[in-house]
């Protein structure tokens, strides 16, 4: 049986990956009375004159709100299943900031982009190679991609192409969304133009949030040597690791939990939102992304860094504690 049949048999037998269960035993009258009509107005009316009161009263000190319209799925478009394509989910992100005392965190676009700053952070290590004077190429001008290349510039890389089905973005590529305009004002230094395949001639790193196999080998021979992939197209990587490899690529990541080097963010949100809601933050700024970034390289000592070992396993249990603690840390004290 292959992967894909055995996930399809147990998301059947699953029949849905989450349930509710409740906290509070309810198995007669006066059980009922103290979790229901009367006693549960007595913390309504606590929190009515203390606000605060809720995040002990009340499940807001351990809950996020989960909002999407199934727009768009990584690597597999409007299947209708998921998140929320772009640019809508710029304009939805920055009106709820606007709107809302809480964090507004879209993981899509931040998750990702922290943990490929992790696994860059230590893939440099590996390679040697110097942020200020990598040239990087970015391709898919969504969510993901506009978000990666934010942070990356922000950790201080210089050259940063974003490519998306156009081919590199610049300030005179006609067609682009109102958000991949305002990034053609702060990427591409060059002002390079051409195709995906133009960008990566003498790159350094490539970080995929496109398509299935839309990267060559002849594409990563044309870049610097010890290149650095991140090919994170799902189900299906832009290129296979070991043809990556092949074609002389030194590290290789995927957003897949099958192959070594998981650049996914499943490493990145459990420890961001926790620490977000124990430290009561009203937004996540970049310096907490910047922060959760270092602290999720920092899980693999220098001494264990490899071609293969340059993010911390999903389920290394410092994980999350780790990030909590670098997230909490940046947030005002009251």
């Amino acid at each position: 049986m292959t992967i894909n049949e055995q996930a399809l048999q147990l998301h059947k037998q699953w029949n849905g990956k989450l349930e509710t269960v409740s906290k509070s035993p309810v198995k007669s009258r006066e059980a009922l009375s103290l979790a229901y009509t009367p006693g549960v107005a007595e913390p309504c009316k606590v929190i009515a004159q203390d606000p605060e009161a809720a995040y002990t009263y009340t499940m807001k000190a351990n809950t996020v709100a989960v909002i999407s319209d199934g727009s768009a799925v990584l690597g597999l478009g409007n299947i209708n299943m998921e998140d929320i394509s772009a640019p809508r989910c710029f304009e939805i992100e920055e009106r709820l900031k606007e709107i809302l005392p809480i964090p507004v965190f879209h993981d899509d676009q931040h998750g990702t982009a922290i943990v490929v700053l992790a696994g860059i952070i230590n893939a440099l290590k590996v390679t040697g190679k110097e942020k200020e004077s990598c040239k990087v190429v970015v391709n898919g001008a969504g969510s993901a991609g506009v978000a990666i290349t934010k942070l990356l510039l922000t950790y201080g890389f210089k050259n940063v192409i974003l490519c998306d089905k156009v081919g590199i973005v610049s300030k005179n590529t006609k067609g682009l969304n109102w958000m991949q305009e305002k990034m053609a004002q702060i990427t591409n230094p060059d002002q390079e133009t051409g195709s995906l395949a133009d960008a990566l001639k003498n790159a350094d790193i490539f970080v995929g949030v496109s398509a299935p196999n839309i990267v060559t080998a002849e594409m990563v021979s044309s870049m610097n040597r010890d290149a650095i992939l991140f090919a994170m197209a799902n189900p299906v990587p832009e290129i296979m690791p070991d043809t990556a490899k092949a074609a002389g690529a030194k590290v290789v990541g995927t957003g897949r939990s099958d192959f070594p080097n998981q650049v996914n963010n499943v490493v990145a949100f459990p420890g961001i939102f926790k620490g977000a809601l124990e430290g009561r933050a009203s937004q996540i700024t970049e310096e907490m992304k910047l922060a959760a970034a270092k602290a999720i390289a920092g899980l693999v000592p220098d001494s264990e860094l490899n071609e293969d070992n340059i993010m911390p396993e999903a389920f290394d249990p410092k994980v999350a504690e780790v990030v909590s603690e670098a997230v909490k840390a940046l947030i005002p004290k009251a």
